[in-house]
C-alpha cells in the first residue's frame, strides 16, 4: 500500500501488538540482520533488475525465511510451485503474533 493512511486503516491494529502482547519484539531488527547479506547482494549485483534476478532473489528470501522459521526450504518450495500449478493459495511465511 503506497497511502499511508490507507496503511494505517488497514494494519493499524498490528502495528501496536508489541504494546498488548508479552514476547512480542517492537522492531524487527532480528529479522533485518538475518536478510542483511541478502538485501546486500542484491543492492551491489543489481540483482532485481532482472527476472532471473528477482527470481534468483526470491528464492534466496524464501530460503533465509524458512530457515529462520525452522522449516524445510525444499518442501516449502516444493508445495508453493504445487499449489501455484493447482491455483490455490500458497501457505504464507508471514508469523502471526501470538494470541493470548
Amino acid at each position: 500500500m503506497r497511502n499511508p493512511a490507507t496503511a494505517l486503516f488497514v494494519h493499524g491494529g498490528d502495528f501496536f501488538v508489541f504494546i498488548e502482547k508479552e514476547g512480542v519484539e517492537p522492531t524487527n531488527n532480528t529479522v533485518e540482520r538475518a536478510l542483511r547479506c541478502a538485501v546486500q547482494w542484491r543492492k551491489t549485483s543489481f540483482g532485481s533488475r532482472s527476472a532471473t534476478g528477482e527470481t534468483a532473489m526470491t528464492r534466496l528470501t524464501v530460503t533465509r525465511t524458512c530457515r529462520m522459521q525452522n522449516r524445510n526450504s525444499p518442501g516449502y518450495l516444493s508445495a508453493a510451485v504445487r499449489a501455484h500449478r493447482s491455483a490455490t493459495p500458497v501457505a504464507s511465511l508471514l508469523i502471526k503474533a501470538p494470541t493470548t
